[in-house]
């Protein structure tokens, strides 16, 4: 099982429409540790850490996102992993 950690930025209307808690709710049926957050710009942050495959599921989720949501653009940054446990809504 290969372990990776993304950092994602998903910018377009993704405020104000349950985006955090959807995606703590996949992330914790998946089994994804990390965080998400609210940037002061308008866009939404956040951290995977898991299995490989499981992590890009979350990935390619972030690329819709919830109903209410208008998503433009996915950054995705590779970075080393933390052994990070739990996913948090900052």
């Amino acid at each position: 099982m290969s372990i990776t950690r993304l950092r994602v930025r998903i910018l377009g209307r993704v405020q104000g429409v349950f985006f955090r808690a959807e995606a703590q709710q996949r992330a914790e049926s998946l089994g994804i540790a990390g965080w998400i957050r609210n940037a002061e710009d308008g866009s939404v942050e956040a951290a995977f850490e898991g299995e490989e495959e499981r992590v890009h599921s979350l990935v390619d989720w972030c690329r819709r996102g919830p109903g209410g949501a208008q998503v433009d653009d996915v950054e995705v940054e590779p970075e080393e992993p933390v052994g990070e446990t739990g996913f948090r809504v900052r």
